[in-house]
């Protein structure tokens, strides 16, 4: 059994920043790839950035410039810093998480609202 859980959410006016972090527990031989996923009101959930464990990252280009992941190995945890925020990023942000022998897992979501 592992969990993911995320904190860092909120609302922050446009040109503000957030940070996302998301913590894995439970079971963990390793985790290979995480990531951050996000889903507006209406709208499909899309892919915001993801980090593998050797840190090759990958990013949507609407974010490009502006969103930074990282990793910490050791404290199974994923980061999301989140810059230049602007009312289109608004959603619930989720994390995600392929652990080894287990699969992939979702965390529960942590809402993001960008006032403009």
């Amino acid at each position: 059994q592992v969990q993911l859980v995320e904190s860092g959410g909120g609302l922050v006016q446009a040109g503000g920043s957030l940070r996302l972090s998301c913590a894995a527990s439970g079971y963990i031989i390793s985790i290979n790839s995480m990531g951050w996923y996000r889903q507006a009101p209406g709208k499909q959930r899309e892919l915001v950035a993801t980090i593998t464990s050797g840190g090759g990252t990958n990013y949507a280009d609407s974010v490009k410039g502006r969103f930074t992941i990282s990793r910490h190995i050791a404290k199974n945890t994923v980061y999301l810093q989140m810059n230049g925020l602007k009312p289109e990023d608004t959603g619930v942000y989720y994390c995600n998480a392929d652990f080894r022998r287990i699969g992939s897992h979702w965390g529960q979501g942590t809402q993001v609202t960008v006032s403009s």
